[in-house]
């Protein structure tokens, strides 16, 4: 898989052209584009998921909203945050989209703890989550195992916050977007939304739990990590 590092860019304009490059790989003529790993970060912006509700954007303080084609609610990116966009051939790649979704959230809790912090799924709710009570702690969370409502996992947040997000779009078998993990941002737009459509939910960063390192440094392990747990 081919890595570009685009550096900061406009959000707008880098899903214009990542939509444009998946649209292109289901055509004839596109058949020879390969995957491509795309790491960047972007000027401040929210982000709105297909099914995005807008009472879940309670105050963008200026701050522009993209609607996008990816699934999953609003979110937020901006300066200090590591995205990753994998754009993959996942007939080619061997998997369905649900493993394809658990191979995107191990790879970030893989390079969570590359950095000394312990990464948790939470059932229902997609992205990586920290115990802010013990972020270096390898124990299993409190709320394990999941509650059931109708057969269905129900989001428990007691004691955690987000520093993960992951939204995606499989179209004819290609999927794009990807996740976005938090090194040293500025975390207040975070309250003008409902992050990801859950009320109060608390995002954190890798600087607010104590972990000092370079952005860039955080977009080499995890490019690495995605190589190795998207492959074939």
């Amino acid at each position: 898989m081919d890595v570009l590092h685009l550096g900061r860019v406009d959000y707008a304009a880098t899903f214009a052209t990542m939509q444009a490059y998946s649209r292109n790989r289901s055509t004839p003529d596109g058949a020879h584009l390969p995957d491509v790993l795309w790491m960047c970060e972007h000027h401040p912006v929210f982000t709105q998921g297909v099914a995005g509700k807008p009472e879940h954007l309670l105050n963008p303080g200026g701050i522009p909203v993209v609607q996008t084609d990816r699934g999953g609610q609003v979110t937020y990116h901006g300066p200090g945050q590591v995205v990753a966009y994998p754009m993959l051939d996942l007939k080619h790649a061997g998997y369905f989209v649900k493993e394809y979704v658990y191979r995107l959230e191990e790879a970030l809790i893989r390079t969570l703890l590359h950095f000394g912090v312990t990464g948790h799924r939470v059932g229902g709710a997609p992205g990586i989550y920290v115990n802010m009570a013990d972020p270096f702690g390898h124990g299993m969370l409190p709320q394990r195992p999941q509650k059931q409502l109708a057969g269905k996992p129900v989001p428990d947040f007691a004691g955690l916050a987000k520093i993960a997000a992951l939204g995606i779009k499989i179209s004819r078998g290609f999927a794009y977007h990807g996740v976005a993990l938090n090194v040293e941002m500025d975390l207040a737009p975070f309250h003008g939304i409902n992050p990801c459509g859950y009320a109060a939910l608390q995002t954190v960063d890798l600087s607010t739990i104590g972990v000092r390192v370079d952005r860039a440094e955080v977009e080499n392990v995890l490019a690495k990590k995605l190589i190795t747990h998207l492959a074939p």
